[in-house]
């Protein structure tokens, strides 16, 4: 196991030495052009922050090699990379005859001008932009909660002999990882962060999230919560378009990150340190980081909430 981690930490420091593999291939309509100055001008930059991330993913992924932290975003998140890294215009925006469209449900109008048609929304996703849109308003209707230190990462390894990351190594032994979660209140409120717990973990949580009470659950604290934005962004593509999706997956990227760093995982060998939440200096920069986070993914909470109202009434408009 300790040879395969050096050999896939040796071939990732290899590439991005080397900086962008010719090898690797990129969704032509992702070229930096005047299509995406066309739109906002800021694109430019969030689309050079998104490439920067999906290129190593994707070589390294050719290569058949695992990462612990990215190859969730891909895989729990089931938006593959080259939707990612298509620029996508979304509703109420017109692109030029010359624009290669991202998807197929685009149309052109007498002009040659490329845009989707409030005609062609399906009447069934807009149950899906109800719900999506009473549970957003439910997390800001209610206060944060800044106390749960990340445990649930520690309680999906509690009395356990298979991790789920079982390339890396621990940084503490089982018995003081079992320690540490039973001397900690453990508040977790994200139902599908809950559901990995392990058996034995389950009953120490104060909490029982259910599928079905998520409504009455999520607050915007939690850092699960905040990166299921971007996937309540890209449930809705292409209707919403890549400057929403790119904001929520560069967040749901550096929370991403931010969670395994509080994990019981030794991450080392990727470049990061702990963040460990195991003493008291660790879960007071948890805490600090978890509200850095929240204020951040407010600012996308608000954004999406627009844009799924405005969506609404579009798609209902005649």
């Amino acid at each position: 196991m300790v040879m395969l981690l050096c050999c896939f930490v040796y071939l990732w420091g290899m590439f991005l030495s080397q900086h962008i593999s010719s090898s690797v291939q990129v969704d032509s309509s992702f070229e930096i052009n005047d299509f995406l100055t066309h739109v906002d001008p800021s694109l430019l930059e969030k689309s050079q922050q998104i490439l920067t991330i999906i290129e190593p993913y994707q070589h390294a992924k050719s290569l058949q090699l695992k990462h612990p932290v990215l190859d969730f975003l891909f895989e729990y998140y089931s938006f593959s990379a080259n939707k990612l890294l298509t620029f996508n215009p979304g509703f109420k925006v017109s692109m030029p005859a010359d624009w290669t469209p991202s998807d197929y449900r685009y149309s052109q109008d007498s002009d040659g001008q490329w845009s989707l048609l409030c005609s062609d929304f399906p009447a069934k996703r807009l149950n899906m932009v109800n719900w999506v849109l009473s549970l957003l308003d439910a997390i800001e209707s209610r206060p944060k909660a800044f106390g749960c230190y990340g445990l649930h990462e520690w309680a999906m390894v509690y009395r356990i002999d298979q991790v789920r990351h079982d390339q890396l190594n621990l940084r503490l032994s089982s018995s003081e990882i079992a320690d540490f979660v039973k001397s900690q209140p453990i508040k977790c409120s994200h139902f599908d962060a809950y559901r990995f717990f392990t058996p034995e973990a389950q009953p120490l949580n104060q909490l029982r999230p259910t599928y079905d009470q998520r409504l009455e659950m999520e607050q915007g604290g939690c850092i699960h919560a905040n990166m299921d934005l971007y996937k309540w962004t890209y449930k809705l593509h292409p209707w919403l378009g890549s400057d929403l999706l790119w904001d929520a997956f560069l967040l749901a990227h550096e929370t991403r990150y931010f969670d395994m760093q509080a994990s019981p995982y030794d991450l080392s060998a990727y470049g990061l340190s702990p963040i460990p939440i195991e003493t008291p200096e660790g879960r007071q920069t948890y805490v600090n980081g978890q509200k850095s986070i929240a204020e951040r993914a407010e600012m996308v909470r608000r954004n999406l909430i627009s844009a799924l109202k405005e969506l609404r009434t579009w798609a209902t408009s005649t």
